[in-house]
């Protein structure tokens, strides 16, 4: 901790220098706040429609975190299987390549239409936005297993599953870490597009609502819980990487 805060200090005074030009050239310029409001009149919009914010945030908070953790286990397993099976790979492997040149954005409203306007929707879009990252990051954290490490353990008698749970699971958890990590940034935009497309509640709904009304302040109050919100999660999961896999941390510098 006492590490940390000084290592955040840096990013935390850009933070401070934009949004103190961004006040000034906003007040200096006489921009009016339905074009681009301040942080002062976005920190005010929030501030007003708290409780209206907060109570949206909830379902769309929901919604990410339950899509990352299917992404995050069904990418995992695809990932073992992938690695496990010359047959899933040949067969798997380049549909999963050929998925992600779809537009998830296009997909969305055709899962509203099978699924209907609850939760289930924007779960699988979030899904879709985070599966990809743990799946190929598996793959290749498997793949990168030292085959010496492997023929000693082989030598020694070890059965494949303890050669897995030994060697190759710890070996590839800086890999899973790091699709983790890459998804978890994308599952607050996977649930925002699928409250786009069809949604009686959360951020997203929300946002659609105050563009029609030039709400703008509140607006930008919206983007900002959703910016605070992802960053919530990549920290969680941080944390979560150094308590449950310390060595997987690269070295301070």
């Amino acid at each position: 901790m006492k590490r940390a805060l000084p290592a955040a200090l840096p990013a935390a005074l850009v933070a401070l220098l934009v949004l103190v030009v961004w006040e000034a050239l906003v007040r200096l310029f006489g921009v009016p706040a339905f074009l681009l409001p301040g942080p002062s009149d976005i920190a005010g919009a929030f501030w007003e429609s708290r409780d209206l914010l907060l109570r949206h945030a909830g379902p769309t908070a929901g919604e990410a975190v339950l899509g990352f953790l299917v992404a995050v286990a069904a990418g995992a397993l695809s990932g073992l299987l992938i690695n496990r099976s010359a047959l899933a790979e040949r067969s798997l492997y380049p549909w999963l390549v050929v998925s992600q040149t779809l537009p998830t954005v296009a997909i969305a409203p055709i899962l509203v239409t099978w699924l209907g306007y609850g939760q289930l929707p924007k779960v699988l879009v979030v899904t879709l936005f985070c599966f990809f990252p743990v799946t190929v990051a598996t793959v290749d954290g498997l793949r990168a297993t030292d085959p010496d490490l492997v023929r000693l353990m082989r030598s020694f008698g070890a059965t494949r599953w303890r050669i897995f749970f030994m060697v190759e699971a710890p070996g590839a958890l800086p890999f899973l870490f790091g699709g983790v990590r890459l998804a978890v940034t994308y599952c607050v935009i996977g649930a925002v597009v699928g409250e786009w497309v069809g949604s009686s509640e959360g951020l997203g709904f929300l946002m659609i609502q105050d563009k029609a009304q030039f709400e703008i302040p509140r607006l930008f109050a919206e983007i900002s819980l959703l910016s605070v919100m992802g960053v919530s999660l990549f920290l969680l999961v941080a944390l979560l990487q150094r308590l449950a896999a310390p060595w997987t941390l690269v070295r301070d510098r």
